[in-house]
């Protein structure tokens, strides 16, 4: 049903040149786009109101509608380029003010979305959303009593919204005033009894006080209100462990991994509950878990070591111990374990070394008592075993805010010429690598099936084999046209007789040798015959993004494989055919798989310019940047990409959305 839209609105486009049409289709654009994002069609919206853009591109409802689409697909720096731009076309625009500052907030610049809130109150000082907003951003900025102010002002226009009373209150609970963070919590309840947040909110309050009997009445109220909140259960959690019941701790722990399985403050604080009741090995499973997904916080490493020295393992304690002290150099107390471990290995030099310098650091702390900048993590009186709430930070980061980054994120594939039937699922226009000497070569070839994609055959084995074998046979009879020699090229590539494919793609040039398109798909054979051996070994070749973007590409190969043959002749099809975007987007492919990112990253560069619509390349460019981390101009290529209809785009942005470094 959505292609057939799009279809039918790619064939009103046809005639928006017609006066009589024009003013139709930019309204029918609008309003189904508009429909989209009710329904929640984000992706679907962005290809709809990309025509409408097409059509009008001074359409500032367009650009507006369109940042909606991103902000809700966490594309947030796309959003902003998109409020912007509808602020451009019509500077009076108070909701893209309003919009664009909301985006910035989530983004961290929370002066310029105060500037936008400024604007967009002065243009309507009569709206009370930008007041809401507007106190959201003073919020999360610190400025307390100017989100309270705001919250006023909302309030008085709208009081019968109750996350208006829960975030004043939260406002004046950072204020120290518990008193009116009850009141607002209380009016909270009672202007939206269904909703699981004032109650979580108020049964904090009880907890902090040490009402567990009253707060965990409230949790579990939130729970009956939405069962799958997961704070509701991690906060009941808490009172249970503090009530002294490990098990109901640990079963709502539990349940809150159920439903978000790379939550590390869970797994961090159920670690600590199976440590107490001698749970060791669970603990850490816990624990590695942690370190997996936020391997930058120093408890966990603190933590893991500690069990390590309770299952009497020295050297993973040591080396834990290590870390936390990388992490952080003046942690006094890991210098004083590791000192005692080291000792007990007979490192008495080593052992000696970490105690003098943990006394050092302890007089330092000592003397500086008073100071209240000076770090606990000096005080050897200090335990680390404490649960920590989802208000607390970790090592400078909230834990579970990305979630897990280590799942493979791998490059688009290379394009060749392949047999394949028409894609109908790609919401790619592939108008958009429209090439004259590209479309010659394959009327040339004469073979429907015959097309440039880097999309994966869809045609069965059996029929490849079967095209395969009576292309032998006349090549056999004696035919031995490069055109028959490159369709034999291509179905022994296809069943995946790499070496075979790459003999007939060299004699096809010995006939044929200035023709660019052999040596492009010669190219992409042999870099899919390295790819192919090296999964022998296990050891996948490929650029991925894991918990440290910057990392190189690594390869543990017990082989050395590179792609030297496949540059050369993509070298070669370069000089042949120099405005042929494609060639550099798949040489920068091969020298991003060969470490050599830079390299990579200008000839994608240099493939966007001979074709500034190559969406794949605005993909690829942005996985290099975030690895040469320039992760703001990533996130803006791969904004680009998903703008283009790269739907890969949009759960990697989701990964670095509101991060500039991408940690």
């Amino acid at each position: 049903m959505r292609k057939a839209v799009i279809v039918f609105l790619l064939g009103l486009c046809s005639l928006a040149g017609q006066k009589g049409y024009a003013q139709l289709n930019k309204e029918y654009f609008f309003w189904v786009g508009r429909g989209m994002l009710i329904d929640n069609r984000y992706q679907d919206a962005i290809e709809t109101l990309n025509i409408l853009l097409k059509v009008d591109p001074g359409a500032h409802e367009g650009y507006f509608l369109r940042g909606i689409a991103k902000y809700n697909l966490d594309d947030l720096l796309g959003a902003e380029m998109d409020f912007s731009l509808a602020i451009e076309k019509n500077p009076v625009f108070t909701m893209a003010y309003q919009y664009r500052a909301i985006t910035r907030s989530r983004l961290g610049n929370y002066d310029d979305a105060l500037n936008d809130f400024r604007e967009a109150i002065n243009l309507r000082p009569d709206l009370p959303g930008p007041y809401y907003s507007r106190g959201v951003t003073y919020l999360l900025s610190q400025q307390y009593e100017e989100a309270i102010a705001d919250f006023d002002m909302f309030i008085r226009h709208e009081n019968k919204v109750a996350d208006a009373y829960i975030n004043r209150g939260t406002s004046y609970l950072f204020l120290k005033d518990t008193v009116r963070a009850f009141e607002d919590y209380n009016t909270a309840i009672r202007t939206n009894r269904e909703s699981p947040d004032g109650y979580n909110r108020r049964g904090g309050l009880y907890m902090a006080e040490g009402k567990y009997d009253l707060a965990l009445e409230d949790f579990n109220k939130a729970i009956t209100c939405d069962s799958a909140y997961t704070v509701s259960f991690f906060n009941r959690a808490l009172v249970y462990a503090n009530t002294k019941k490990p098990m109901q701790a640990l079963e709502d722990f539990d349940r809150v991994i159920e439903l978000d399985s790379t939550n590390s403050l869970t797994y961090f604080n159920r670690a600590i509950i199976r440590s107490q009741i001698g749970d060791y090995n669970r603990a850490l499973d816990d624990y590695n878990r942690v370190a997996e997904y936020s391997p930058g916080n120093v408890l966990v490493y603190f933590n893991r070591a500690l069990l390590y020295t309770q299952l009497g393992d020295y050297p993973s304690a040591i080396d834990d111990y290590s870390k936390a002290i990388e992490l952080y150099p003046d942690f006094a107390n890991a210098y004083l374990n590791r000192a005692h471990l080291r000792y007990m290995m007979k490192d008495t030099k080593g052992a000696k070394q970490d105690r003098n310098f943990a006394e050092k650091k302890i007089a330092e702390y000592r003397s500086k008592l008073n100071d209240s900048t000076f770090s606990v993590y000096a005080d050897t009186s200090r335990k680390f075993n404490q649960l920590l709430s989802f208000d607390n930070k970790f090592s400078g980061s909230r834990f579970g805010r990305i979630g897990n980054r280590t799942d493979n994120v791998t490059l688009l594939p290379l394009f060749k010429f392949t047999l394949t039937e028409p894609d109908s699922t790609t919401t790619i226009d592939p108008q958009r690598y429209y090439v004259q000497r590209a479309e010659d070569f394959l009327a040339e070839i004469d073979n429907p099936l015959l097309r440039l994609t880097n999309r994966s055959s869809s045609l069965s084995p059996d029929s490849l084999v079967a095209m395969d074998r009576r292309l032998a046979a006349r090549i056999d009879a004696g035919n031995t046209d490069w055109h028959l020699l490159f369709e034999r090229a291509v179905t022994q590539g296809l069943i995946r007789q790499y070496t075979n494919s790459v003999n007939f793609y060299s004699a096809a040039i010995e006939r044929n040798p200035t023709n660019p398109f052999l040596y492009l798909n010669r190219s992409t054979t042999r870099s899919e015959m390295i790819d192919f051996i090296s999964s022998i070994d296990n050891n996948y070749q490929r650029i991925t993004i894991d918990a440290d973007p910057v990392n190189r590409l690594k390869n543990n190969s017990r082989r050395t494989y590179n792609y030297d043959e496949a540059i050369a002749d993509l070298n070669k099809a370069a000089k042949l055919l120099p405005d042929f975007a494609h060639i550099y987007y798949n040489r920068a492919n091969l020298q991003a798989l060969s470490g050599n990112l830079p390299e990579a990253f200008d000839d994608y560069t240099k493939a966007l310019e001979l074709n500034p619509n190559f969406a794949e390349a605005y993909f690829n460019r942005g996985l290099v940047q975030i690895y040469m981390k320039d992760t703001r101009k990533g996130c803006l290529d791969l904004s680009k990409a998903g703008e283009m209809g790269i739907q890969e785009a949009y759960p990697v942005l989701k990964r670095f959305a509101g991060s500039e470094d991408g940690e």
